[in-house]
């Protein structure tokens, strides 16, 4: 895991999700950190990082919602070569190992729909070859109790994404062991 990733995250919890422009402009005015990119394509994502970057910010980006990217290692050399972001987001484990390679940070989203997510967490993190920097669990508003599950399981930080929307929802994912939350209510940036 990259101790500079997780300083990171454990020096902002708050981590700003955008999903369009007018939200990026807005989450460069607040004091985030680490910026989740949402959106974009093959065309704009270069434009978008680097708009990060000179605030002085990390950017991860979701290779899953990133117009004309496939969930294949060329993606990641894409991203690595034509853009300045500091790691990636994505629901495929198979991009993992290539993108560490590549020195990325990694982020494993999975979606808690039932009991098959903490089993496939479980599953990763015992049998998994490469793990991720980090995990984050969708949505985000689960039981402190559930967090705490999947901490017990999982071998690298969660972060809690989705629905996340006032200050109670963030204080009970870092009460429940969350390293950080991730959402795009601008309201939460500005807590």
């Amino acid at each position: 895991m990259s101790r500079e990733f997780l300083d990171k995250i454990e020096a902002s919890p708050i981590i700003a999700a955008v999903k369009d422009d007018a939200g990026l402009d807005r989450c460069l005015t607040s004091d985030i950190d680490i910026v989740f990119v949402l959106y974009g394509d093959l065309c704009t994502i270069p434009d978008i990082v680097k708009k990060i970057k000179k605030a002085g910010r990390c950017a991860l980006v979701h290779m899953d919602l990133v117009g004309g990217l496939a969930s294949k290692d060329v993606s990641l050399d894409y991203i690595r070569k034509f853009t300045e972001a500091d790691g990636i987001i994505t629901t495929k484990s198979n991009l993992i190992p290539h993108a560490k390679s590549l020195g990325l940070y990694t982020v494993l989203r999975y979606f808690v729909l039932d009991s098959m997510a903490l089993e496939s967490v479980e599953k990763n993190s015992r049998h998994g070859v490469v793990q991720p920097d980090v995990i984050e669990i969708l949505p985000g508003i689960l039981p402190p109790k559930m967090i705490r599950e999947f901490n017990r399981i999982s071998r690298v930080p969660i972060i809690c994404g989705g629905l996340i929307r006032d200050k109670e929802d963030v204080m009970n994912a870092l009460s429940g062991g969350a390293a950080a939350i991730s959402t795009t209510n601008q309201d939460v940036w500005f807590l």
